[in-house]
């Protein structure tokens, strides 16, 4: 008998090349327009004491833009010096006030609330999400041991492993854009299921959600419950050391034994989690995963302007592949 061998086909996406790179060669002009009409939307607080200061809109434009370039706030001057020329901003701040401006704490509120804006275009087109969250590091240095261990001492060689502190990003993220529908960030050591139900909240207020994939991080009775209720289909990976006894509820047993006897089926949804870590690479890619702020408050807003900016340039990808049109603000949002 002759024998057979079986060759696996491997699965491959195609690239629109031309809106690719349409995309790529107009963005960081696109890029400027759209983060000023994002931050038209800013309300600007009444200011009754003080020396008088710039605009928040003008403040989170400047931050964001320096974020974007990825240069030191010296070197950033030039290009604020062109979009005040663009009429982008009104004057350009000192390069130390680039800096002192994420260290306020009443930009973390407008952050988030321009990061959920910066979806609404894409809310007719979103309806699959993963969740995950990854770390960014700091300038501060903690000792591996006590990262593990807490406050025991180190035996090896009677010296510590220096290793970067870092902040928690928690994110939840279409799979078809990779644009980030909410965030959460929380210190180095902050559990992930907890943040779970804040991401699917944020989300389902503005989009219509089918499925929401995770890994066996966010297994849990509460969670797989937050889903079917918002009318999505859960697809998080159960613990090794789950079962579906008579003590668990009958969604858990149901949702326990589709995910154990239909693997394939199962697997083909969760597959699509891996669009969270294409997210997160993507990121840290372009931005980077050093955070050069060195206060908690100005790290927190440093890593929400990388998210911002990464929204924005995932919606001029959209604009050339998909026809969207950005108009924020708009009623029809």
């Amino acid at each position: 008998m002759m024998a057979t061998e079986e060759k696996t086909i491997r699965t491959t996406y195609s690239q629109e090349w031309h809106e690719y790179n349409q995309a790529q060669t107009n963005e960081k002009a696109r890029f400027l327009e759209l983060l000023y009409q994002l931050c038209k939307g800013i309300e600007e607080p009444i200011q009754t004491f003080g020396r008088p200061r710039l605009p928040y809109a003008e403040m989170v434009f400047a931050v964001c833009f320096k974020t974007y370039s990825t240069v030191s706030s010296r070197r950033f001057i030039s290009d604020l010096n062109d979009a005040k020329n663009k009429g982008f901003i009104s004057k350009v701040p000192h390069f130390n006030s680039i800096s002192n401006y994420l260290e306020l704490e009443n930009l973390t509120p407008l952050l988030k609330e321009l990061i959920v804006a910066s979806t609404l275009p894409l809310k007719f087109v979103e309806s699959n999400f993963a969740v995950d969250s990854s770390g960014f590091s700091t300038g501060r240095t903690q000792r591996w041991v006590d990262a593990k261990w807490g406050n025991a001492r180190a035996q090896y060689g009677g010296k510590g492993i220096d290793r970067r502190d870092w902040l928690k990003l928690h994110i939840m993220c279409g799979c078809k854009t990779n644009i980030v529908t909410s965030v959460e960030v929380t210190h180095a050591h902050a559990g992930d299921s907890p943040q779970f139900a804040p991401l699917v909240e944020q989300t389902s207020e503005n989009f219509t959600m089918n499925t929401v994939c995770a890994d066996k991080a966010y297994s849990s009775n509460k969670n797989l419950k937050l889903v079917l209720v918002k009318g999505a289909q859960p697809y998080i990976a159960f613990r090794s050391n789950s079962t579906d006894g008579p003590q668990q509820s009958d969604m858990w047993r149901r949702l326990y034994r589709f995910y154990q006897y239909h693997q394939d089926q199962f697997m083909l949804h969760y597959h699509k989690r891996s669009n969270v870590e294409t997210t997160f690479s993507m990121i840290k890619a372009k931005f980077g995963e050093r955070l050069r702020s060195k206060t908690v408050v100005a790290q927190t807003n440093e890593v929400l302007c990388k998210v911002l900016c990464h929204n924005i340039c995932c919606l001029i990808q959209s604009i050339y592949e998909l026809g969207v049109e950005p108009n924020f603000w708009a009623d029809s949002y």
